[in-house]
């Protein structure tokens, strides 16, 4: 028995690699992209917006906690909003209106002309993501979409000017192990850019 379960955990890592390994030509320059584009925002005074549900608004908190502390420079926190964590604003908008507004409402309040919005779904079928882009754009924000499988609904609402890192793969954990992993590279390549600014 133990040996099946160690089988199965084995594989789970072999499919984990061989995703990454599938997304380092397809993404590499998507996330570098990315990286560049929050970093100028952030340089022009914007701030960072992030959704995403279920394992996708734990890493929207994620990621906003790494801006708004630290990753692994010493830095200034970064301003950075998950929409995921307001239990009552959440509840409150899906209460009064749809489920699909709980993003959307919030980047209409919150969102302003030079933010990003970063959307983040496995499959790009998710309502809620699909009006919080259409927000963004109605806000003059940018918007960077993190999917997977075809891209869904939400891949077709991306302007020419946004960024979709989608990864190559259909299965939901790997999509969110790849998500995780493009989100700590845009970090550090946020960190980065701030460390240059003191070279001589």
């Amino acid at each position: 028995m133990t040996s099946d379960l160690s089988a199965r955990v084995a594989r789970s890592f072999e499919e984990s690699i061989q995703t990454k390994q599938k997304s380092i030509d397809v993404l590499v320059d998507v996330i570098a992209s990315a990286g560049e584009e929050i970093w100028q925002v952030l340089l022009n005074e914007g701030k960072v917006l992030i959704c995403g549900n279920g394992g996708s608004a734990a890493d929207a908190q994620h990621m906003s906690a790494e801006l708004l502390n630290r990753f692994e420079l010493e830095r200034p926190g970064l301003p950075a909003i998950a929409l995921t964590t307001d239990s009552s604003t959440l509840t409150s908008i899906a209460n009064d209106y749809r489920f699909d507004e709980v993003f959307s409402r919030q980047i209409h309040a919150l969102g302003r002309a030079g933010d990003v919005l970063i959307a983040i779904s496995t499959s790009g079928r998710s309502g809620n993501i699909s009006q919080a882009i259409e927000a963004a754009h109605q806000r003059a924000m940018s918007v960077i979409l993190l999917s997977g499988r075809d891209g869904g609904a939400a891949a077709e609402l991306l302007h020419n000017n946004d960024i979709e890192i989608r990864v190559p793969a259909w299965s939901t954990a790997r999509i969110q192990e790849v998500h995780l992993l493009a989100l700590h590279c845009i970090c550090e390549l946020i960190d980065h850019q701030i460390g240059g600014q003191g070279e001589a």
